[in-house]
């Protein structure tokens, strides 16, 4: 099978990917909820560090170091940079933020490596709803050295509009220049389910509402 395929798969079979009546952040009644925060065993970060590893290397996007927003994306580096050492054998460095700035032993904000000017930063996330993670990654970034964020890796992407036309990942995209690479898509999922498949109409039918305006990654 295919590196989605698989990964939808181990989504579902994880408690991640689940279906039926939910309602969003921002109030929307949706059949799928994607919930990351249900990862919870060794194997299974092992393995999502494997898949974003894949997508990773697929991407083919050259990058020095890997950034990790708190707090899912802390096991995510963590677990993309181990699986990119074992099964690639590229050793990149990683780091993450802490929520409030640390006042005492060696202090500061980052944990892992510290950025210096002119590093190429990749920021691993989960799913992106709004951008917001990512637009006070940069700020934050900034302001401990003049870094280039060139790449997002997303677990998935759902393809639904924010406050404009766009989706939040194509919104990033046009706005601030960065590469986006989802594992998945929403449309990777629907496909992936046979035509007469319940769950597959419902989300057909959702996306025909919600579904953004798309732009050339």
């Amino acid at each position: 099978m295919s590196l989605k395929k698989n990964f939808i798969e181990f989504m579902i079979s994880a408690g991640v990917l689940t279906f039926g009546d939910f309602t969003t952040k921002s109030g929307r009644k949706t059949p799928y909820f994607i919930n990351t925060g249900n990862y919870r065993t060794g194997a299974q970060i092992s393995q999502l560090g494997d898949y974003y590893a894949d997508c990773i290397i697929q991407s083919g996007e050259r990058f020095d170091v890997l950034f990790g927003p708190a707090y899912k994306g802390i096991p995510l580096s963590v677990a993309a940079a181990s699986s990119l050492y074992r099964n690639h054998g590229l050793d990149v460095p990683y780091c993450f933020n802490r929520k409030e700035m640390k006042d005492h032993g060696e202090g500061g904000a980052i944990v892992g490596y510290q950025p210096k000017a002119g590093d190429r930063l990749a920021i691993i996330e989960d799913v992106v709803t709004a951008g917001t993670a990512v637009r006070e990654s940069m700020e934050l970034l900034a302001g401990i050295a003049p870094v280039r964020i060139v790449a997002l890796f997303v677990s998935a992407d759902r393809m639904e509009r924010g406050t404009g036309a766009l989706s939040a990942l194509d919104e990033l995209r046009e706005t601030l220049g960065i590469k986006v690479y989802p594992i998945v898509t929403v449309r990777d999922i629907i496909e992936s389910f046979p035509a007469g498949d319940g769950r597959r109409r419902k989300m057909e039918e959702y996306l025909a509402l919600y579904g953004a305006n798309r732009v050339d990654a």
